[in-house]
């Protein structure tokens, strides 16, 4: 989130698209209803009417993977009617810089399209640069090479008429959200976006969510109270475990992962990954810092740092990364022999779980560490499989719940909260730390006593000194960093330096715990006092970074430093006092390092968005940072019953095909499959289902797999409320109760003059084959819908197409 939760409250329009928080985040939403009681509007887009919808102010179904359609009609309209916030526009954005003369679009594709290799080259994505080498402008937004004038001619082509053909929202309803969400471009008004995997899991996940960011760029909502792009994450900590790269291509601290060919010695790599300006400047002291927590003595000037130490990543599996997709793949060609589960369920979650468990079935070992068996620990006993022929060894380890173990969880609002255990572990369970800090430990002692080790160097010289338990407070303290000479914490990442002087786990969260004592944990702050008004309250727990509830905070005020609006002020110049007046941290530089002077408006209104080289957001992203292209663009899923009314290129570009056995795609408009099924969750499951399955009330709540299904399609296939269906993919099939309802609903769409109807269908994905109860009656049976659900990913994140794909539903 660039915002946090309690700020919903502080919004004049809520846009929940992707996501659906009255039942996946239920008390999420009592800020929202905050924010309707103060009389905020609220507009849900969803496929489904959802219990969310029915709070709505306007309810927009919009057919699935069309989010990029509709935000290009909404951010044509805000162009065409003038409702987008010119001062910030002009000032906050890149909308003035001008781009390169070779950059192009036509019919689908930009400029370096290389049709081969089913991928983009960049160069002409990029800024026209002045005699100084800096982006030349335009402040007028006139110039037609200008960014501005590039996307509105972009966004033409997003009619109100063509975005009802695209995405199947009715051509009243449309004009209805775009003038409800367009007002939030008044000065001193803010609307804020909710997401999460509804907007993500498609083919073009990445893309749409920069629609959303483009439109609340052009009306003036980003670094707002009541504003922002706030991502719901979908389970606790699952920011953390981001901010702690448990993703391949980082890090901790969202630092780039070292690749083997472009960053063979350190060198190479402070040079190539580090911006001449913005706040990444100081990459160096956060990754040198980073290499002295890691390996402590041994990472000396003399030897890079340890740089050698670190693992750097090739090219991955069949070119495509170390991701959830490749990684399976790579599992199921016999390339890796095993596999650590930790608090994951694949079994259940991965997307065409055929070729998941063909995959886990070529696994030498498999270990899994969780509350029960899981669906993935008994793999090899699922339906149809045959377990004397299976020879995976597998070793399960009782974990600890959440309740049982101490340490801080970081929410989608970036608040890192400490939680003290509430009761010690049962049985043998052990916590998730504490089997990591055995395995460091034992991994340490077998490698000092192989004398044919072939570099045992990086795991022998490890800093790890936790104690034989792991004490969660050092690894807190050392996450937080301190000073090599006299083990001191440091205030916050501001006092890192390049020379190995300092340590610090994770840079973002430098500042977390800078003292020696329990008392000098501010995770672990509970003061409910806010003097702010606005739901800041600055002395519970900690937030990234330096405590600050609201980034981008300089795009609050205006260029001369006072608020949009007087009665949400973040950040203030006092002209009178010549000092910034603060409610939260400031993201700007504000005060002079060396003479302690506060900076004025003017200067920090030249980069208000301090971690990008050019200090402005960025409408036009350049130099390939999006795989699939600098402008959010409509692509057809994967699977889809329509040909693109947008373009002629059907589907995104840039995105990989997978060709193994097992990696099957239905055609477009494929008769077999006529039908589009999306998937969803309920309040009374979690994820997977290993949690609640297991448990009886919950059980009992929701104990069979269903599939929800228009009273149109029920009609049509003989279907009646209760009955078994079943529901088939070209890669599986999976039985499911019929529930009758008006939630779902057939999509008219095409292109003018080919419309047609298509129904939908939609599938919790929590049940499968283990536990307490499994989603049906019969043993012989798999019952997790994952089986339908293609293995095609984003071009830029590879996160699975689990919103869209093409079935057939038949009585079963």
């Amino acid at each position: 989130m660039t915002n946090h939760w309690n700020d919903l409250a502080n919004s004049d329009c809520l846009m929940i698209i992707g996501c659906n928080p009255a039942e996946n985040h239920p008390i999420s939403f009592k800020w929202i209803t905050k924010a309707q009681e103060k009389g905020a509007k609220l507009i849900v887009a969803d496929p489904r009417f959802t219990r969310s919808a029915s709070k709505a102010d306007l309810y927009v179904r919009l057919r699935p993977g069309t989010d990029v359609a509709l935000m290009g009609g909404l951010i044509n309209y805000v162009l065409q009617n003038n409702l987008f916030h010119k001062d910030y526009v002009v000032n906050y954005t890149n909308a003035a810089f001008l781009v390169n003369k070779d950059f192009t679009f036509n019919d689908g594709l930009f400029s370096g399209y290389q049709n081969d290799k089913r991928a983009y080259n960049p160069a002409t994505w990029d800024y026209e640069v002045d005699k100084d080498g800096k982006p030349a402008t335009d402040p007028t937004l006139s110039n037609p090479r200008c960014v501005f004038q590039l996307m509105k001619a972009h966004y033409a082509r997003y009619t109100p008429e063509m975005v009802v053909n695209t995405t199947g929202v009715p051509m009243e309803t449309f004009m209805k959200m775009a003038a409800l969400y367009g007002a939030t471009g008044q000065p001193g008004k803010s609307g804020s976006i909710l997401y999460a995997m509804g907007g993500t899991q498609h083919s073009t996940g990445v893309q749409i969510i920069r629609g959303y960011s483009v439109l609340q760029q052009l009306l003036g909502n980003m670094g707002m109270p009541g504003g922002g792009i706030n991502a719901l994450r979908g389970e606790n900590n699952v920011q953390g475990s981001t901010d702690m790269a448990l993703l391949f291509h980082i890090v901790p601290g969202y630092m780039a992962i070292p690749n083997e060919a472009n960053h063979p010695a350190l060198k190479d790599y402070l040079e190539k990954e580090t911006p001449k300006a913005g706040y990444w400047s100081n990459k160096p002291k956060f990754f040198v810092s980073l290499l002295k927590a890691f390996w402590g003595d041994a990472a000396k000037k003399g030897n890079d740092f340890a740089y050698d130490y670190l693992p750097k990543i090739g090219k991955g599996f069949q070119g495509a990364g170390y991701s959830w997709i490749p990684l399976f793949e790579a599992m199921g060609a016999g390339t890796i022999k095993g596999m650590l589960v930790w608090g994951m369920n694949p079994a259940v979650s991965s997307a065409n779980l055929n070729q998941t468990y063909a995959a886990l079935d070529k696994l030498e070992w498999l270990a899994a560490f969780d509350l029960w068996e899981t669906d993935t620990s008994v793999f090899w006993k699922r339906p149809g499989a045959d377990p004397k022929k299976n020879k995976t060894e597998v070793f399960l380890f009782p974990a600890a719940d959440s309740l049982e173990k101490e340490g801080s969880a970081s929410n989608s609002g970036r608040w890192l909260q400490w939680r003290y255990q509430a009761v010690k572990p049962h049985g043998d369970a052990q916590s998730d730390l504490w089997y990591a800090n055995r395995l460091g430990l034992e991994l340490k002692k077998l490698y000092q006593g192989d004398p044919k080790a072939a570099f045992p160097d990086p795991i022998v010289n490890l800093n790890w000194n936790y104690g034989d338990d792991a004490d969660v407070h050092l690894v807190a303290k050392e996450v937080n960093g301190y000073t090599v000479a006299d083990k001191k914490q440091v205030v916050n990442f501001t006092a890192l330096k390049d020379d190995g002087s300092t340590a610090c786990g994770n840079w973002i969260y430098s500042g977390s715990y800078p003292g020696p004592d329990k008392k000098n944990n501010l995770m672990a702050r509970r003061d409910k006092k806010d003097p702010s008004g606005l739901g800041l309250y600055a002395n519970w727990s900690w937030a990234w970074p330096v405590n600050r509830r609201i980034i981008y905070n300089r795009c609050s005020a205006d260029p001369a430093g006072q608020p949009w609006n007087k009665d949400k002020a973040l950040v203030r110049w006092d002209q009178a006092a010549n000092a910034w007046k603060n409610n939260d941290v400031p993201d700007f530089g504000w005060i002079n390092p060396q003479t302690k002077a506060h900076i004025t408006p003017d200067v920090s209104a030249k980069a208000p968005f301090i971690m990008l080289p050019e200090g402005k957001s960025r409408l036009f992203v350049p130099k390939g940072l999006c795989k699939d292209g600098p402008f959010p663009e409509h692509y057809e899923a994967l699977e889809c019953p329509f040909h693109n009314p947008v373009s002629k290129q059907q589907s995104n570009p840039a995105v990989k095909i997978w060709k193994s056995n097992f990696d099957k795609l239905a055609e477009v408009c494929d008769p077999r499959f006529p039908i589009i099924a999306t998937t969803f969750r309920v309040t009374e499951h979690w994820q997977a289902g290993a949690m609640t399955r297991n448990l009886t009330w919950q059980s009992e709540m929701m104990p069979e797999m269903f599939v929800e299904i228009s009273p149109t399609l029920a009609k049509a296939k003989g279907i009646k409320a209760g009955d078994w269906v079943k529901v088939s993919s070209i890669r599986g099939e999976v039985l499911a109760r019929a529930n009758v309802t008006r939630r779902v609903a057939p999509f008219c769409c095409g292109a003018q003059g080919f419309q047609n109807t298509v129904e939908m269908v939609a599938l919790p994905w929590h049940f499968g084959f283990a536990g307490y109860i499994t989603g049906g009656p019969d043993a012989r049976k798999n019952y997790a819908c994952n089986q339908l659900a293609p293995q095609v990913g984003d071009a830029n994140t590879m996160i699975p197409e689990y919103k869209v794909f093409l079935v057939n539903v038949e009585k079963a």
